[in-house]
């Protein structure tokens, strides 16, 4: 099928070629892998960003077992409009993230990690069970909804920037 791109890290097939101008959507997602085990989840999120339309930002191995890469990085942290971080293991760095960032964020907790990570499942209770507030979470290994979530919340953001209202409640543009 010669129409067809396979992103082999990714895991995923798409009949649209990786986009080459610039993105058509405002906004910046970055998407964080807490180790390389979860790269292949990351990486489905950020082609699945990119071939829709959003820019991405990738920072791969920056878990809480090494949390000083994580600290070096504030400052794309801090530029993204939107996180998606993605953790296995025991799926700590979203709660982690949140702390430090003052935008959405999608959790995605992968199947990877030893000892008693359940497939998965030990991540998804850490992360539904968060503290921290504005994380959402998708299911274990879902990097294509996560862009998806994170698309949305961006694609309304632009609409409401759009629309503001004035103190009298008369639209503007």
């Amino acid at each position: 099928m010669p129409d067809v791109e396979y992103y082999s890290l990714a895991r995923i097939c798409a009949l649209t070629k990786h986009p080459s101008a610039a993105p058509r959507i405002p906004g910046t997602i970055a998407i964080l892998s807490a180790g390389t085990a979860d790269l292949p989840v990351a990486e489905e999120a950020a082609i699945t960003a990119e071939l829709s339309g959003f820019q991405v930002k990738r920072l791969w191995d920056v878990g809480v077992a090494g949390i000083h890469r994580l600290l070096s990085n504030l400052p794309m942290i801090a530029d993204a409009n939107v996180l998606i971080v993605v953790a296995g293991m025991e799926g700590a760095l979203p709660s982690v993230v949140a702390g430090l960032a003052d935008c959405p964020i999608v959790a995605v907790p992968t199947s990877v990690g030893y000892g008693a990570s359940f497939n998965g499942l030990a991540p998804l209770l850490t992360m539904l069970n968060s503290c921290a507030a504005g994380v959402g979470v998708v299911n274990i290994d879902n990097g294509f909804g996560a862009a998806i979530l994170a698309g949305q919340i961006l694609r309304t953001a632009a609409k409401l920037k759009k629309i503001m209202i004035s103190p009298n409640q008369t639209i503007v543009d």
